[in-house]
C-alpha cells in the first residue's frame, strides 16, 4: 500500500483536481489481510459499519495497484450498501507504489494468471466470511483489471455479474498469460458489461468487436458499450483522462448491471 501522503501511486503524479473524495463515516474502512494457500495478501475494504450479510464487489485495481482511488471506489460502493474490497495482486512480484511507469511495467509482467485467479478466489472466500453474502458477488476491474474481469467471470462460477472497464481482449500469448477474454469468451460463468472508450488508443476497436461477436456467437448474456469519443481511463477522475459525464453513465450502468444480475 502506498505511503505517501495524498496516497496516490508514484507513477500518476500529479494528481488531477478532478479526484473525487469519499469519506469514511458510517464505513468499518481499511487495510485486511487474506490467507491465500498459507500466506496472506493485502487488501482494502470498506463496508457498512456493523453490516452483515452485505452484497459484495470485487474491485481489480489498474497497473497501478491499490493506490488512493480504489480505495475511494471500494469506499464509494460501501456507501450504497456494498462490501466492497480491492486486494493486491501484485505485492508477491512487488511494490509498484513508487516506481516510474517503464519499473511497473516490468513488474506487472511477472504476474501470473493463475496466480491472480487464486488470489481473487481467496478474496471472494474471505469476504464470504467477514460479513458479506456469497450468493451476490460481482466483480468490477477497469485497464488491466479490466483484462482480469474477463477472466475471472470466465474462472469462477460462483460470481452473479461482472463489470469490466476498458480492459485489454486480445494481446499477444505468454507462458504467464496464455489466455486472453476473446478466448475465453464462450466460458463467461456470469453475464458481464464491458465498457469501453471508442478513442482508446491503447485497446484497437476491432478487438473490441472481435470479443463482441465472440460473446454473440457463444450465445452468452453479456454485453459492451462503446463510449464514443472517449479516451482510455476515462472514469480515472484522479488523470487528465477523465471525462465526467462518461464516468457517471458509466458507473450509472455498472449499477444498474449489478442489481439487474443479483448483487445488490
Amino acid at each position: 500500500m502506498d505511503s505517501r501522503s495524498n496516497g496516490f501511486a508514484s507513477a500518476v503524479q500529479p494528481v488531477a483536481t478532478s479526484a473525487l473524495h469519499t469519506d469514511d463515516r458510517g464505513l468499518a474502512a481499511g487495510e485486511v489481510r487474506v490467507p491465500v494457500r498459507g500466506k496472506a495478501i493485502s487488501a482494502y475494504r470498506a463496508m457498512p459499519e456493523g453490516g452483515a450479510n452485505l452484497p459484495i464487489v470485487i474491485l481489480i485495481h489498474e497497473i497501478w495497484s491499490v493506490h488512493e482511488h480504489f480505495r475511494d471506489l471500494c469506499r464509494r460502493l460501501a456507501k450504497l450498501g456494498y462490501l466492497a474490497i480491492s486486494p493486491d495482486l501484485f505485492q508477491r512480484q512487488g511494490d509498484v507504489s513508487d516506481l516510474p511507469i517503464e519499473e511497473v511495467r516490468k513488474v506487472v509482467a511477472q504476474v501470473p494468471d493463475a496466480q491472480v485467479m487464486a488470489d481473487l478466489d481467496a478474496t471472494f472466500d474471505w469476504a464470504a466470511a467477514n460479513g458479506g453474502d456469497a450468493a451476490r458477488t460481482g466483480v468490477t476491474g477497469f485497464c488491466w483489471g479490466g483484462r482480469i474481469t474477463w477472466l475471472y467471470c470466465a474462472h469462477n462460477a460462483r460470481l452473479k455479474a461482472g463489470v469490466a472497464w476498458y480492459g485489454p481482449v486480445s494481446k499477444p500469448v505468454t507462458g504467464l498469460q496464455p489466455r486472453h477474454p476473446v478466448d475465453v469468451a464462450g466460458e463467461l460463468a456470469c453475464p458481464v458489461l464491458g465498457l469501453y472508450g471508442g478513442e482508446d488508443a491503447g485497446i484497437p476497436n476491432d478487438t473490441v468487436e472481435r470479443m463482441r461477436e465472440a460473446i454473440e456467437a457463444a450465445g452468452k448474456p453479456s454485453r459492451i458499450v462503446v463510449f464514443e469519443g472517449m479516451p482510455h481511463a476515462f472514469h480515472a477522475d484522479y488523470r487528465p483522462s477523465y471525462r465526467k459525464e462518461a464516468a457517471e453513465e458509466g458507473w450509472r450502468l455498472m449499477l444498474d448491471w449489478f442489481r439487474r444480475h443479483g448483487v445488490g
